[in-house]
């Protein structure tokens, strides 16, 4: 089985690139099924319905979320009743949606279980339930399901929780990647049979402040004051991905692609095996 990770669609240049270069990447590389997380995909923050459908028709198997899962409040309840789009799973009771998901993926002519799981940290991020104590008890029920296939989407602005989240989860869960923070680390591991990665960055304008006009940040950085964030018309857009081979539930093969907008060349960089 390979999967494929996108990290955080921003805007309608995160959505176009996608939309541009998803379906060759995908054929070219064999994958299976692709994972993205799509809550900066609407103008940078939240999902609308007609994007949800863009990316989907793009290639896209299943989005994930984070702490922008409910800024578009519209389509909330037809997004999350879908099936098909995640929130983070320990977000408190009474939260409408699910952050996890048991896919069938097609191989061939035969299919494998595959459980997604979407997390949140909670360092600067909005009141959720512990992840680490939540994460045991989602992994020990899938366990009980004999569900070994698991690739996990941890949202998050500290590294550290992160870190932690594999520490807790090394060889008991397929793959974890970060996302949130939209600057891509160069940590590509597989660590006893997990593959990981702190996080994966941003799939959209690369030439600014996380996908965002710069006018507003700088704003903020120099007199403290907030303005909102606007996603550029144009700009130099990045998709980036994690790809991670998966045998018995076990990462065997992991490797990060770049595409950039104005290039037909993926830049390719390969786990080291710890």
């Amino acid at each position: 089985m390979r999967i494929g990770f996108i990290g955080d669609i921003v805007g309608r240049p995160g959505r176009k690139i996608i939309k541009d270069s998803l379906k060759n990447i995908k054929e070219e590389n064999n994958i299976d099924f692709i994972i993205a997380n799509g809550e900066n995909a609407s103008h940078g923050f939240g999902l609308t319905l007609d994007s949800f459908k863009e990316l989907m028709s793009s290639g896209i198997d299943i989005i994930t979320g984070g702490n922008h899962s409910f800024d578009k409040k519209k389509d909330v309840q037809i997004l999350h009743e879908s099936g098909k789009v995640l929130r983070p799973d320990n977000y408190p009771e009474g939260v409408v949606g699910s952050g996890v998901a048991i896919c069938d993926v097609k191989i061939g002519d035969k299919s494998e279980k595959l459980a997604v799981i979407n997390l949140m940290g909670q360092f600067a991020m909005p009141l959720v339930e512990n992840p680490f104590n939540w994460a045991t008890k989602l992994i020990q029920n899938l366990e009980e399901q004999n569900i070994k296939n698991i690739f996990v989407d941890f949202h998050g602005e500290a590294t550290s929780e992160k870190r932690v989240m594999l520490m807790m989860f090394k060889g008991k869960v397929s793959a974890i990647c970060g996302t949130h923070t939209h600057v891509g680390t160069d940590d590509l591991q597989i660590f006893q049979n997990t593959a990981y990665l702190t996080d994966i960055g941003l799939t959209g304008c690369y030439d600014n402040v996380i996908g965002m006009d710069e006018k507003a940040p700088i704003k903020r950085a120099t007199t403290g004051i907030g303005s909102h964030f606007e996603v550029p018309n144009s700009c130099k857009a990045i998709l980036q991905m994690m790809v991670v081979d998966i045998e018995d539930g076990r990462a065997i093969n992991s490797f990060k692609i770049k595409k950039y907008c104005n290039s037909g060349k993926l830049h390719i960089s390969d786990a080291i095996i710890i």
